[in-house]
């Protein structure tokens, strides 16, 4: 892909790619009223692995999400995607490449409300002038069971089924990077734990590198690994935990 003054999107290898944080600094503010919300965060994800980013309200794990996906700026230090220094890319060259290899869920879900569900589900294809595969979009949303509602409108929706609209959408171009923020926090049980299959059979299927932020040992539970931050810095890096593990920790006095 090129932009219109010729500078090439980097391109990157198939399959999922690592995503590596060194030094990694975000405050919000100034002098003494400023919030740090990372302090020196050194983090990296390995290709075709699941990691879940937890900790306490206020630990700085939905901003660190933000910086690894290039939504937000650090402060100080990078983000690598791949061979890729993100955090040097122009806004519009990291645009392209956002679009180009990866995918969000929002804890917002950010559907566009005049538009109806399938349309929302192909928006990013179009967003990048791609030919959309309308019966991909068809299949998109029967993985997340909503493929007889694609003719409505999201305010028709409940909140989950609103959610599910964007886990499909996030999953239809099947980016190789897929980031997530509280992708079942409006889902019921059931629900959620079909949609957690779907983020771990992406990352088995298609080595994707999956980062998903989450209050729920339940489904950290989905993970290959659990990251866990307080008061913006890394203080426990988890294997493959079971889930009163993950709540063990989560409840220590450091977190």
């Amino acid at each position: 892909m090129l932009l219109s003054t010729g500078s090439p999107v980097p391109s990157l290898a198939e399959g999922g790619l690592p995503i590596r944080a060194e030094n990694l600094h975000r405050s919000y503010g100034r002098g003494r009223d400023a919030v740090r919300a990372l302090r020196g965060v050194d983090v990296s994800f390995a290709p075709g692995t699941f990691t879940a980013v937890m900790g306490p309200s206020g630990s700085g794990k939905s901003t660190l999400l933000q910086c690894l996906a290039g939504i937000d700026r650090q402060t100080s230090g990078t983000v690598h995607w791949g061979t890729t220094d993100i955090t040097a890319l122009p806004e519009r060259r990291l645009a392209l490449l956002r679009r180009a290899e990866a995918g969000f869920i929002f804890q917002s879900y950010n559907l566009m409300p005049a538009m109806t569900v399938e349309q929302n589900v192909a928006l990013p294809a179009r967003l990048a002038g791609d030919r959309v595969d309308w019966a991909a979009v068809t299949e998109s949303l029967a993985q997340v069971g909503l493929a007889d509602r694609r003719k409505e409108r999201p305010g028709r929706l409940s909140g989950g089924q609103q959610q599910r609209v964007a886990v499909a959408r996030a999953l239809y171009t099947r980016p190789r990077i897929l980031f997530a923020d509280e992708p079942t926090g409006a889902l019921d049980r059931s629900t959620g734990r079909d949609v957690l299959g779907l983020l771990r059979e992406g990352v088995e299927r298609e080595g994707r590198t999956c980062v998903m932020v989450t209050h729920d040992p339940l489904a950290a539970g989905f993970a290959d690994r659990v990251v866990v931050l307080a008061d913006g810095v890394l203080v426990d890096d988890l294997v493959r935990p079971s889930a009163a593990l993950i709540a063990e920790k989560l409840s220590e006095p450091a977190c």
